[in-house]
């Protein structure tokens, strides 16, 4: 038996009287007798089967709160195996919490008594009708209207108490203990009686009111920031579990950390972007009167189940977003200037590593690509720990005037080598438009991806480079474990290459072998440290000196062959032998 047809045969064996009219259940309420109430109400039961809330029953005179079939089961003494659905299996989520003897019940009851007809006119100025108020047992102590906090034992220690139309100025009354963010929860009663069913969390006390008055079942936070410290748990065995925040960026991601604990039974309904900043249910209830069903019933089919993952349709847009972007490009990655280096890798993007013994040149070689890269209007972020935001700037001027640092510092110059350093002096200036040098000892994955998108926003530009001079010079929480701190720095720039269209050039230290020597053949083993680096690398490479780093004076062309030693999607090799053009700090492709 398929289960809509289940519950209505549930309903109508158990509950005296019933008939079912367009999917709907009606028969005289049989609790109304056991409460003190003027008549008998109506009980009505939801069996809709395309409805979330299929299975839902409720008296219309409010004699007590509805909710689904084991609610129901529980309240008419009806054996759990005759439940629709039923899991013998299944344990009910109880929190740690020892319940003190002393409680707010009787202060309750004497506020509600103090409730006046301006109390309840305050309610009817948003759509809720003195039925819903008196529902939620919402009470008045003669200047703060009190929105009791009842908890899963029925019994109330602590209460919201809100000044009528200012609601900042509002405080807990109470036991302490149960003013903590866990304790929350308005209504929260309401999340058993919605086993096996579908349960709204709004923001805002006043906000479920409005959904009590079309006859929803849901509970309330004071505040967004409480969602976040919801227990899944206590959500376990509800089907479907309705978002609906204020509309505000900050209640949305609020919104969503919930729906990402819940997963796919969470639905986030969300507001039309006409809709004004704070936004909330009581103001679509203000505005459209009558309408207030309506326009909640749109919000509730137009919702989807919650996924982390993107939409096929964003994806699909994106896939040929990125088709469109390239085509035509001979590189699927950015210039290094190099023409044997772009053949070699297609161009550089993602994750590129490259290592060399102390003093090969690697600062320099990087130095000239991020560079010329500025150059063709590529934003640039240069993280140095090495060698100091004036050395970078002077090498690159030396490198596009074609003269030596001193000659630069003493400038005694002919005409024609004032000539190249005007000229130099002004594409520098040029450059720096899509170049900054960031020497930050704090810097953090997070900074990093704020000054990211800093850059991106500034020159107008979707793809960037990221030079990190150097992986071992990075800020690591604990110096003692810098290998492990290394491991984490590469994860996060894997997330921040996926994310956020970056392409990083990253220079890394070498060990030494057995005898203290570097290995004259290149192995990505020679990584120090190496940790996650043969995974989260691109294109792991060593650049490798034919000279003495070491020696000042030595003689000769000072030639470095750059080595490709391992890649995801190249092949690995011999890239190219490079000429360092000492001392304009310039290499040479040969």
């Amino acid at each position: 038996m398929e289960r809509p047809e289940a519950i209505q045969n549930f309903y109508l064996e158990h509950v005296p009287g019933s008939k079912i009219e367009d999917h709907l259940l009606k028969a005289p309420c049989p609790f109304c007798g056991s409460v003190e109430k003027k008549g008998a109400g109506s009980l009505v039961a939801y069996l809709d089967p395309e409805s979330f809330f299929m299975g839902y029953f409720r008296c219309l005179n409010r004699c007590r709160p509805g909710g689904f079939a084991p609610h129901f089961a529980r309240l008419m003494g009806i054996d759990a195996q005759k439940v629709p659905g039923f899991d013998p299996d299944r344990e009910i989520h109880v929190r740690d919490v020892v319940y003190p003897s002393r409680n707010l019940n009787n202060e309750v009851k004497k506020f509600r008594t103090l409730m006046g007809e301006g109390e309840y006119a305050h309610f009817n100025d948003f759509g809720v009708s003195k039925g819903a108020v008196e529902e939620l047992r919402i009470g008045y102590n003669g200047r703060y209207l009190v929105y009791p906090y009842f908890q899963e034992d029925g019994n109330c220690y602590a209460a919201r108490c809100v000044m009528p139309g200012r609601e900042e100025d509002q405080f807990w009354y109470g036991d302490e203990k149960f003013f903590a963010e866990e304790f929350r929860v308005f209504n929260v009663q309401d999340i058993e009686r919605c086993e096996d069913g579908t349960l709204f969390i709004v923001d805002g006390e006043n906000n479920l009111l409005t959904l009590k008055e079309l006859g929803y079942p849901g509970v309330a936070v004071p505040g967004f920031s409480v969602l976040e410290t919801l227990e899944p748990e206590r959500l376990a065995y509800v089907n479907h579990v309705f978002l609906l925040t204020n509309n505000a960026p900050e209640a949305q991601l609020a919104a969503r950390a919930l729906a990402t604990k819940l997963g796919y039974k969470a639905r986030i309904l969300k507001w039309h972007s006409s809709y004004k900043r704070g936004y909330s249910l009581c103001d679509l209830s203000k505005e459209k009167g009558k309408n207030f069903r309506i326009a909640v019933s749109s919000m509730i089919k137009s919702s989807e189940s919650f996924s982390p993952f993107s939409s096929a349709e964003k994806e699909h847009i994106r896939f040929l977003q990125q088709i469109e972007r390239d085509r035509g490009r001979q590189l699927l990655g950015l210039s290094a200037g190099f023409e044997k280096l772009d053949q070699a890798v297609n161009g550089i993007r993602g994750i590129n590593i490259l290592g060399g013994q102390p003093k090969a040149g690697k600062s320099c070689f990087f130095m000239q690509v991020s560079t010329e890269m500025a150059r063709r209007k590529t934003p640039v972020i240069y993280y140095d720990f090495e060698n100091g935001r004036q050395k970078i700037y002077t090498r690159t001027i030396c490198r596009l005037s074609r003269l030596a640092e001193e000659e630069v510092r003493l400038q005694k110059l002919d005409r024609e080598a004032s000539e190249r350093l005007e000229k130099a002096l002004a594409e520098f200036k040029e450059l720096l438009q899509y170049y900054r040098v960031v020497t930050d000892r704090k810097l953090s994955p997070d900074i990093m991806r704020r000054q990211i998108d800093f850059i991106k926003h500034e020159t107008r530009q979707d793809r960037v480079l990221v030079v990190v001079d150097s992986l071992h010079k990075l800020p690591f929480k604990n110096l003692s474990e810098r290998r492990t701190g290394i491991d984490e720095w590469l994860r996060n720039m894997e997330s921040i290459r996926d994310e956020q269209n970056v392409a990083f050039l990253v220079i890394s230290e070498l060990s030494r072998g057995l005898e203290g020597h570097y290995d004259e053949k290149p192995d990505l083993a020679a990584f120090k440290e190496s940790g996650d680096i043969e995974y989260s690398a691109d294109n792991a490479m060593i650049l490798s000196p034919s000279w003495d780093p070491l020696d000042p004076f030595s003689s000769g062309e000072r030639k470095s062959i750059l080595w490709l030693v391992a890649s995801r999607e190249n092949s690995p090799g011999r890239v190219s032998e490079y000429v360092l053009e000492y001392p304009y700090w310039s290499f040479k492709e040969v």
